[in-house]
């Protein structure tokens, strides 16, 4: 597997510099941060990100507060026990992008994060306690017990939270088979644990978080 400083100023020198590098680096929240960012915001972001995936992200964001109205500020706890009549108004309400999976999907994730807030105190307590060096079992996580929260979605999700995540999108997987990590897209239980255990050798060595290993690996590319 290659050295993390061999990647680092690869990607340096495609971005013009150590300095210039660093000022991409995305921001990460330490857990006390994280702890306190209401469930509500959590449940938001998720949604975001379940509507924005396959659509154009401008139009998410133009009505984004006609989102927050139709789904009561993304309250969990109301949002779980969403009277079926008014889950069947949220299918032709204009405030929203209409599709009726998405909505669904909104509402199975505000019981996942209720469901968090009941075992943990808070869901933000759970995603700001799970251990860096197992974000692949967060991860699974999400895909199984939250909806439509797999792949990109989730980790993408994570990232905007501020919580220490690596990305796998086509950048940092062809980085990753370059470095030797993976021979092909990860998808597999012990492919993805070959990622992660590469991820935390280069976080023991560098002492730098996941979320900024992703960025390196993703800017070492001609195409990133």
């Amino acid at each position: 597997m290659i050295d993390f400083s061999d990647i680092w100023q690869k990607a340096a020198e495609r971005k013009g510099g150590d300095q210039a590098l660093e000022a991409l680096m995305p921001d990460v929240k330490p857990p006390e941060q994280l702890k306190a960012i209401q469930d509500d915001r959590w449940l938001a972001t998720m949604t975001k990100r379940v509507f924005q995936a396959g659509f154009v992200w401008k139009i998410i964001e133009a009505k984004w507060d006609g989102f927050e109205e139709a789904f009561h500020s993304f309250d969990p706890s109301r949002l779980s026990f969403l009277p079926p009549d008014e889950l069947d108004q949220l299918a032709s309400d204009t405030r929203i992008i209409r599709n009726g999976q998405k909505i669904k999907a909104t509402i199975e994730n505000a019981v996942f994060v209720a469901d968090l807030a009941q075992e943990h105190g808070s869901a933000a307590a759970f995603f700001a306690d799970w251990p860096t060096e197992n974000f692949i079992g967060l991860l699974d996580i999400l895909k199984k017990r939250g909806s439509r929260l797999g792949g990109l979605t989730g980790q993408v999700f994570l990232r905007t939270m501020g919580k220490d995540s690596f990305i796998l999108n086509p950048d940092v997987i062809a980085a990753l088979i370059q470095a030797g990590v993976v021979e092909k897209k990860p998808t597999s239980k012990r492919d993805l644990t070959s990622v992660q255990e590469a991820f935390n050798t280069w976080r023991s060595a560098t002492g730098k978080p996941l979320s900024h290993i992703s960025k390196t690996l993703a800017c070492s590319l001609d195409a990133s």
